[in-house]
């Protein structure tokens, strides 16, 4: 008993200055930058005096920034986060699963395969950007490939096109929301009204109902979020970047996938074989439903990733290319040249808590399956 009192002790003793220190300078400083979110500080206010002036604004920064006309640019730069996610991680994680599968069977000259879609994780972004910039020039580069076989160079430009698809009104934003979780509740009842007893019907439908009527009656409720119509979509513009981070980070997937197949039972293999699978039903109906941990914990790094992009597009683009532009990039020129601390802070916490909607229910996943 003496012993692991004292075992105790000495963990705590050993514990205790990173926990002080993490508590300090991330959970501290998180506090501490959710708290200027709340007030006015900016360059009016005095900037960075000694002393600046604060006031307690409340939630009205966060307000400003999705409902005030002058934060056009950022709302835009969400909407271009929300594809740089898309597609780094549909294109991450297809291309590191054709990659895993192609290295699973083995074939000759497997390790120097395997280095090489390894290689782009030891660049950093700041050599990918350069490196990306150069192939993506609008004089050189991919758009003179062409030339090569007697056509005409192409005139696409990759980072800094103007050209915008799958536009939508701003002014929409509650509808589609309010929409989409209109969609989840019956997706998500007639799945418990499918799996379930029948003793929970009438009570899966009922919840159906309510929710689904509290969507719609929040939705009517709610006023305009604008005075007038603002467009936003897709800029062509971000293609480029995201290219560039799909080439970046496929390797990591497939590093992650070629564990988890070499992980599987050979007989696993062997019985699908038996049963007249071929190795397109192997891999889809089998190694992919046995590999839904990996692409869970891929998808979830990948998406963090994608949320505080920074360097890849200030190297590629740099920061005051609007078309390219990301929240990460926007808070850096908010807090750092306009000296506008307090909307800078704002949007740093609304990254974080975008960050958090992937990690916290990973988190607790895992937590649910350790237990």
């Amino acid at each position: 008993m003496i012993d692991q009192r004292k075992n105790t002790v000495i963990s705590i003793v050993i514990l205790l200055p990173s926990i002080l220190l993490v508590g300090i300078f991330v959970y501290g400083f998180i506090g501490n930058t959710i708290v200027v979110s709340l007030t006015d500080w900016g360059h009016a206010l005095g900037g960075l005096s000694l002393h600046p002036q604060k006031n307690f604004v409340g939630l009205q920064n966060y307000r400003d920034l999705f409902t005030n006309f002058i934060h056009g640019r950022f709302r835009q730069d969400l909407i271009n986060a929300v594809f740089y996610s898309i597609i780094l991680m549909a294109g991450a994680l297809s291309l590191g699963f054709f990659f895993a599968v192609l290295l699973d069977r083995k074939v000759r000259g497997e390790g120097f395969f395997r280095t090489l879609f390894l290689y782009p994780m030891a660049l950093s972004f700041i050599v990918t950007g350069t490196i990306w910039r150069w192939l993506f020039a609008p004089s050189g580069g991919f758009n003179i490939i062409p030339t090569f076989f007697g056509g005409e160079p192409v005139d696409f430009l990759w980072i800094s096109s103007r050209k915008r698809v799958l536009s939508f009104n701003w002014q929409n934003i509650p509808q589609i929301f309010f929409t989409a979780a209109a969609i989840f509740f019956t997706v998500v009842i007639l799945q418990q009204l499918i799996t379930r007893s029948d003793k929970h019907r009438l009570r899966n439908l009922i919840i159906w109902g309510v929710s689904v009527l509290y969507v719609v009656v929040l939705h009517r409720l709610l006023p305009p979020i604008l005075p007038v119509e603002e467009l936003h979509g897709y800029n062509l513009a971000t293609l480029g970047i995201s290219i560039a981070s799909v080439w970046q980070y496929a390797g990591y997937t497939m590093a992650l996938y070629l564990a988890g197949l070499r992980a599987l039972p050979e007989s696993l293999k062997e019985s699908a074989q038996l049963d007249g699978a071929g190795e397109f039903l192997f891999y889809w109906k089998i190694a992919i439903p046995n590999l839904k941990p990996i692409t869970l914990s891929a998808v979830i790094v990948l998406a963090h990733i994608s949320l505080k992009m920074f360097d890849l597009i200030y190297a590629m683009a740099g920061a005051d290319n609007a078309n390219t532009g990301h929240p990460s990039i926007n808070m850096y020129l908010t807090t750092f040249r306009a000296n506008n601390f307090a909307v800078g802070a704002a949007m740093a916490v609304i990254l974080f808590i975008l960050a958090a909607f992937f990690i916290i229910p990973y988190l607790v996943n895992t937590h649910r399956e350790m237990r």
